[in-house]
């Protein structure tokens, strides 16, 4: 009886970078990493607006939606390779399921 009772609050959340959701860091780590790759100021300048305006507009779609929405949205729209196959689910194709 008294063994550690600890329970997670928080098992199912999203991976975040700080405090922002991987899914709306990201574009702003890929423009950074483009933008110092190109060797100019005025190129990093605009790889960065391009960025900050890429990850405002997913938070902006994100709002009010499932955590997992951007994942949701992936599998339904990018063509499935046997990379990115999954055993579990369906084939995202098939839209519509019988039984």
């Amino acid at each position: 009886m008294q063994a550690d009772t600890y329970i997670p609050r928080r098992l199912d959340d999203q991976w975040k970078i700080g405090f922002w959701d991987v899914d709306v860091a990201a574009p702003i780590v890929l423009a950074f990493f483009i933008g110092y790759l190109s060797a100019s100021k005025a190129a990093f300048a605009v790889c960065m607006a391009a960025g900050i305006a890429v990850s405002r507009w997913i938070s902006r779609l994100k709002a009010d939606k499932h955590p997992s929405f951007a994942l949701h949205w992936l599998y339904w729209h990018l063509p499935v390779n046997p990379a990115t196959a999954m055993r579990v689910t369906p084939p995202s194709h098939i839209r519509r399921m019988v039984g």
